[in-house]
């Protein structure tokens, strides 16, 4: 088992998944400012100058804030639409790249079947 670990470890998808947690937590900080510093004052103002996150209800010791989830579908919304447009130009640049790599295909000269041919016809000859 700890064999198998190590090898799971040492592959490179490993380390790729590990940069792209890191990074992600890195962006989900510049969403979050973005969600609550810029875009929901922006909504706020349009529906009236209501501040989301101060939406909620209470029972008894429990406190609902609905105003937070608002701000986190805000936030998915945000980060959905990114990645989207991430992969569609990651997507651009690979069809890109591809497109580059494919060489005009040489011209076909004559075939095996076709030079056989051809040594049967000048042995008849000969």
């Amino acid at each position: 088992m700890i064999n198998e670990f190590k090898e799971f470890i040492a592959k490179g998808n490993v380390m790729d998944l590990a940069v792209g947690i890191i990074l992600g937590a890195a962006f989900t900080a510049i969403v979050t400012s973005l969600v609550d510093d810029m875009i929901n004052p922006i909504i706020g103002i349009l529906v009236g100058g209501i501040d989301f996150s101060s939406w909620g209800f209470s029972i008894g010791e429990a406190k609902f804030n609905i105003g937070n989830f608002i701000n986190a579908v805000i936030k998915f919304f945000i980060v959905a639409w990114v990645v989207f447009l991430l992969v569609k130009g990651v997507n651009r640049m690979k069809d890109a790249a591809m497109k580059k790599e494919e060489a005009p295909a040489a011209p076909a000269g004559p075939t095996e079947v076709d030079l056989l041919k051809d040594i049967l016809v000048e042995l008849k000859k000969a």
